[in-house]
Order: C-alpha cells, then sequence, then structure tokens
C-alpha cells in the first residue's frame, strides 16, 4: 500500500489543473487553435503508434497536427500514455502531474512544428527556455540524449516537414497517414 505521499505524488491531476496547464503552456509556445489531450493507457497508445508510425510499442506521449488552422481553429491533438507517465515519474523522482506537464509542453512543441529528430537542437533549447519559465525540470529530449541531425538549411525555423521523430521516448505523428496520400 501506498503512503500518503506517494499516493498524492502518483495521482493524476484535476482536469481543472492540467487544462490551466495547457493553456498557459499554449501561450508560452505560441501556438494558436484548439489542442485536445488524450490521457490513456499503455495499450491505447502502443495500438495508436503501431496504427500511425509501424511501431508496435508503448510510448509517452504522440502528437497529431491539425493539416491547417481552418475555419475550426484546431492546432491538433496530444496522447498520453499515463502509465508510462508513472513510469517515467518516479524514475525522475517528482509527481506524475510534473511529468503529465512536461509531456504536454513537450508534445505542444511537436504541434508548433518543432522536430528534434532533424533541426539540430532547436526543440531542445526551445523547450529548455520553456521549462524555465513554466517551472518544469529537465525534458524529455535531455533525458534520452536524442542525437540532432544537421539541419539542411542554417537558421531555418521550426520544422514543418511531415518527417516524424525517431524516438521511442517522444514521439511527433505527424500523421503517416495524410503523407501516403
Amino acid at each position: 500500500m501506498l503512503s500518503a505521499p506517494d499516493s498524492r505524488t502518483n495521482r493524476v491531476p484535476s482536469a481543472r489543473t492540467l487544462s490551466r496547464f495547457l493553456r498557459e503552456a499554449q501561450a508560452a509556445v505560441q501556438l494558436r487553435g484548439q489542442v485536445t489531450v488524450l490521457l490513456t493507457t499503455d495499450a491505447a497508445i502502443r495500438s495508436l503508434n503501431r496504427r500511425f508510425r509501424g511501431k508496435n510499442q508503448a510510448t509517452d506521449v504522440l502528437s497529431f497536427p491539425a493539416e491547417a488552422l481552418g475555419p475550426e481553429k484546431i492546432a491538433g491533438d496530444l496522447a498520453i500514455s499515463v502509465q508510462t507517465a508513472r513510469r517515467q515519474a518516479a524514475a525522475c523522482g517528482h509527481s506524475l502531474g510534473t511529468e503529465l506537464k512536461v509531456l504536454i509542453l513537450h508534445g505542444l512543441l511537436h504541434l508548433a512544428g518543432y522536430d528534434h529528430a532533424t533541426d539540430a537542437g532547436q526543440m531542445a533549447r526551445r523547450e529548455r527556455v520553456l521549462r524555465g519559465r513554466l517551472g518544469l525540470p529537465q525534458g524529455l529530449i535531455e533525458r534520452v540524449g536524442v542525437p540532432v541531425r544537421a539541419r539542411s538549411k542554417p537558421n531555418a525555423g521550426p520544422s514543418t516537414s511531415s518527417a516524424v521523430a525517431d524516438s521511442a521516448q517522444d514521439d511527433n505523428l505527424r500523421a503517416r497517414a495524410r503523407s501516403k496520400k
């Protein structure tokens, strides 16, 4: 049985708390449009990862950017595995709520067009600055030490390609199905 402090740090924050953080983080990222966050299981996120990325494994966060900010004003969707987030929080020594916020911020950056797999460190730097502003600990890119590839053009802006980050720890899901059309 978990002690009171352990159970408190292992509990999913309220929808109100997460919504407030989502608005704050979205403003910090300067991402316009509605973002939906699905808190789910390892089994469900594994199914999404297999369906859209061809990877038959659970992961922590998947990002589904909208095609364009049309009249619906939708920026995209995030899917987060609470089970994976709980394990990562324990490994990092912080609460589940903190880990969910780290994952939300990371996913928002992907929705905004950043891709740490191709941007030579631009996303990592932006995430580090925003984590400081939002009072969050070390982020996913730093934890897994994702190598960055040289960018093709100096001083290029955020990635807008449909490439998908190839890290099991954090996945930018740029709807592979769309690129196959």
